[in-house]
């Protein structure tokens, strides 16, 4: 009988860069406030965000994805051509066909790699970094690429409550390879997809086409065919992370093999800091780990969240590479992942200066 040759992998994997791109334009809340039927200090105390920053100029998605992908490799020291496998996390990529992936690698002089999106709303980074760190234990690849990047502002009602103080816009990136220690546990994931209703689209692309289709031959001014939207069922979402998000967090743990005393930093999706600090007190968290709280002048970047928020914390010296953190992303879907992962080193090359 023939014999099939399988791969060899690595079993320990570990992030060994970070990059990031921050866009150029920072909004404040009461330039929020200008369209929105709000306050500045009513939008700090619902969600903890005093600016958040939207693409302006010539940033897109594809520009801000290649520069946090670039300051990565720079970052980890590993040479471009190592890199095998290039995932990208995004539910803003402008476009079903062809997806972005292949586009960003080729900006990034890796064209031909396997490159693919990954689209799983907030938890996005997660699950990208997930499938990363098994590509690599089953050896489909050495290293690889995992990319974070979202213009939430393209699709932003600003006169929705729901969510326009909330969103903003940028990119993180890590490469992912084999390590000495294993420094990414195996992830904690699952989805709801009986309550996806509770984050999404306020109408389907058919249903936009044929929105457009009616209103042909119309006067724009007067009938518009309006953009498509995301909307979000707030206190739906609230309860569904109440119950679902502290058993992850408590599986995530359990699966590590790592004691919640030896946790040394708590980077949660950065969605809400009255959530945030919530989810620290009840899991236990001791008052003097640090936790993430870029979304303060970051805003919600759904699935560059969370390589964001580890880049600020090292850039700014709230934490340190080598430290052991607990990572939780969670969002549309309704959708969650976590791990517990060793912080990569600071980047020598940051998005922003303190």
């Amino acid at each position: 009988m023939v014999s099939i040759a399988i791969n060899k992998g690595r079993d320990n994997v570990a992030m060994l860069g970070i990059g990031a791109y921050r866009p150029q334009r920072i909004v404040s809340n009461a330039e929020v406030c200008e369209v929105l039927d709000s306050s500045p200090e009513w939008i700090f105390e619902r969600t903890g965000i005093r600016n958040r920053r939207w693409i302006s100029g010539d940033e897109t998605l594809r520009t801000m994805a290649v520069a946090a992908g670039e300051r990565a490799i720079a970052n980890s020291g590993i040479e471009r051509s190592k890199i095998g496998t290039l995932i990208l996390a995004t539910s803003s990529w402008l476009t079903l066909t062809p997806h972005g992936a292949p586009t960003v690698a080729f900006d990034l002089g890796i064209n031909g790699i396997p490159a693919f999106d990954l689209t799983s709303g907030c938890g996005g980074f997660g699950y990208g970094l997930g499938v990363a760190a098994d590509l690599i234990r089953a050896g489909s690849a050495e290293y690889v690429l995992v990319i974070g990047a979202e213009t939430m502002t393209v699709g932003l009602d600003p006169t929705d409550r729901g969510t326009a103080m909330i969103f903003g816009d940028g990119a993180g990136a890590v490469v992912v390879g084999p390590s000495e220690e294993n420094g990414i546990s195996p992830t904690v994931w699952g989805s709801d997809g009986e309550h996806a209703g509770s984050i999404m689209q306020d109408v389907d692309f058919l249903e936009y086409m044929h929105r457009a289709q009616r209103l042909q031959g119309t006067d724009p001014e007067v009938e518009k065919v309006g953009r498509m939207s995301l909307r979000m069922a707030g206190q739906s979402v609230f309860r569904w992370a109440a119950v679902t998000l502290p058993r992850a967090l408590s599986t995530a743990l359990e699966v590590s093999g790592v004691a919640k005393e030896d946790i040394e930093v708590f980077v949660p999706h950065q969605a809400n800091a009255r959530i945030n600090e919530l989810m620290k007190k009840n899991l236990g968290l001791s008052d003097e780990i640090p936790m993430a709280n870029d979304i303060e002048n970051t805003g919600n970047t759904s699935a560059a969240s969370i390589p964001l928020a580890i880049e600020e914390m090292l850039v700014s010296g709230k934490a340190k590479g080598g430290q052991l953190a607990l990572l939780l992303g969670f969002g549309a879907g309704l959708s969650y992942a976590g791990q517990v992962v060793v912080l990569p080193p600071a980047p020598a090359e940051p998005s922003f200066t303190v």
